[in-house]
């Protein structure tokens, strides 16, 4: 499903497939929704799950490239789409870049939301904070040199994706004021970590102790990427916690 940008409004470029509850799921940055989800997808239609796959601005094929306030503008756009859409709430799964517009968006909009589910997620900055953020700097610019890869994104994506770069190499571009207190959400939250990053299991942690509605389920061989790197063990922890949030409404009925 293709929608167009309006005059006032921006309406992501959004794949849609199934019926039965909604499930919106926003990927990593650079990919899209049906590239990076493809695994969930396929996964969730089989148990009668609406899945909603939506490029956030600036991926794929939604044209809006304004990252002034990449967050909360992304939110506003996701706000808009289910709008547009005729979705008054759904289930937000998020990883990594789509985690953040996810925790904006359940903040601003938290009528939208039935439950969150979080992964790659930092709630604190690091002390090598720095020395990471010089990494992820250099791995871009050689990423910026490689012609292969430049063919892959740039067949990827509509618009200039080298500006997703560009706003991640400023220092302060990781909003840790946001990610700092999830406290105030009062939906049912599932933060699925990979045990091989620390801060994020750390992290999972102390937002399970921070909100009584946080479950934390921490996944063995996997790091940043869980849902990609281990798919089937982060479906099934994803179908229990929506299995159960469903039993706990049809009791409270």
């Amino acid at each position: 499903m293709y929608l167009k940008k309006g005059m006032k409004i921006v309406i992501l470029h959004t794949n849609i497939s199934g019926q039965g509850d909604p499930i919106v799921f926003l990927h990593t940055g650079l990919q899209t929704g049906l590239v990076d989800y493809e695994a969930q997808q396929e996964f969730f239609i089989k148990y009668n799950k609406k899945v909603i796959l939506p490029d956030l601005r600036g991926h794929g094929k939604s044209h809006n490239d304004d990252f002034n306030d990449y967050f909360v503008d992304s939110a506003h756009d996701l706000k808009e789409t289910m709008d547009y859409l005729d979705i008054h709430e759904a289930h937000i799964v998020g990883c990594s870049l789509g985690a953040l517009v996810g925790l904006f968006f359940v903040k601003e909009y938290p009528e939208y939301v039935s439950s969150i589910t979080l992964s790659g997620v930092m709630q604190k900055m690091p002390n090598n904070w720095l020395e990471l953020h010089s990494k992820d700097v250099e791995s871009q610019k050689k990423l910026l040199k490689d012609k292969k890869a430049i063919g892959y994104f740039n067949q990827l994506h509509q618009s200039d994706w080298r500006r997703f770069l560009y706003m991640a190499q400023d220092e302060e571009w990781y909003p840790f004021e946001q990610t700092s207190d999830i406290s105030t959400i009062n939906v049912p939250i599932l933060m699925m970590v990979g045990e091989g990053r620390r801060d994020e299991v750390e992290s999972a942690i102390n937002y399970r102790n921070m909100n009584k509605n946080v479950h934390t389920s921490i996944i063995p061989f996997a790091s940043h990427l869980v849902h990609y790197e281990q798919p089937e063990l982060f479906n099934l922890n994803l179908k229990k916690f929506l299995d159960k949030i469903s039993e706990d409404k049809k009791s409270f009925k």
